[in-house]
């Protein structure tokens, strides 16, 4: 509320269980929600909505994406954004994307970001489910 931001959820029903360390994982859509929020700092005209979504996938994981409506992100910053020390915020430190990718691959999952169609961008991760082969 402080910052203006509505939170949508869009959450399958009867989600399976991951096998994670749930602090970790707390982290991760922690930092995902802050960087949404950060990116529609700058954005008055339309509304500041972050949506996060939790679905299965076909193949034997789960994903979860948050999505903003924010300024987005340049092209040649998708994948440099996950480097460490690599920001765009004035005050950044650049180590949370950096962080939240290895905890997400330490888990046998993928974390990546994608551009809207619309304003703003899409960052998502993939968890396996526990009876899934481990990337």
């Amino acid at each position: 509320r402080r910052h203006g931001v509505v939170l949508h959820t869009d959450l399958a029903a009867d989600l399976p269980p991951v096998r994670a360390d749930r602090i970790q994982l707390q982290q991760v859509l922690l930092n995902l929600l802050l960087n949404g929020m950060d990116a529609m700092r700058s954005v008055t005209d339309r509304p500041r909505a972050l949506i996060v979504r939790a679905q299965p996938e076909e193949d034997a994981a789960i994903r979860v994406a948050v999505e903003d409506a924010g300024v987005g992100i340049a092209p040649q910053d998708l994948e440099r954004m996950f480097t460490p020390f690599f920001t765009t915020k004035p005050e950044g430190m650049g180590m949370g994307l950096a962080i939240s990718r290895s905890i997400v691959e330490a888990h046998g999952g993928r974390l990546w970001a994608t551009p809207n169609v619309g304003p703003g961008a899409t960052v998502q991760f993939t968890l396996p489910l526990p009876s899934a082969p481990q990337a």
